[in-house]
């Protein structure tokens, strides 16, 4: 098991910028195949970035490419979401995910493929 802590989160004007950050304890982090999905309220969980164990590869939803950015480092136990040009329809709760399983990234992105749950961020954009 991984434990995951989210931290970040925040209301911002569209336009701006947060960095989201996910601090990982307990299974080898450096082995995870980690993520951020997102979830708005009456919506679903939704896919928003991945990244490989060694942070070689990387996967976007179409929705925040080019404006968001995903990034490990695994000395640090960390995995960061910097998020650029918020718009109001990315407001959700943030929330990190983890699985020792390796996979093409763009292939798997349903949360049924991660086992490791992080609590979630608030993400508010203001228009």
């Amino acid at each position: 098991q991984v434990q995951l802590v989210e931290s970040g989160g925040g209301v911002v004007q569209a336009g701006g910028s947060l960095r989201l950050s996910c601090a990982a304890s307990g299974r080898s982090f450096r082995s995870n195949t980690m993520a951020w999905f997102r979830q708005a309220p009456g919506k679903e969980r939704e896919f928003v970035a991945a990244i490989s164990w060694l942070g070689l590869s990387t996967s976007y939803a179409d929705s925040v490419k080019d404006r968001f950015t995903i990034s490990k480092d695994n000395a640090k136990n960390t995995v960061w979401l910097q998020m650029n040009s918020l718009k109001s329809e990315d407001t959700a709760v943030y929330y990190c995910a983890a699985t020792a399983e390796t996979f093409r990234l763009a292939t798997r992105t349903g949360p049924e493929n991660y086992d490791n749950w992080g609590q979630g961020t608030q993400v508010t954009v203001s228009s």
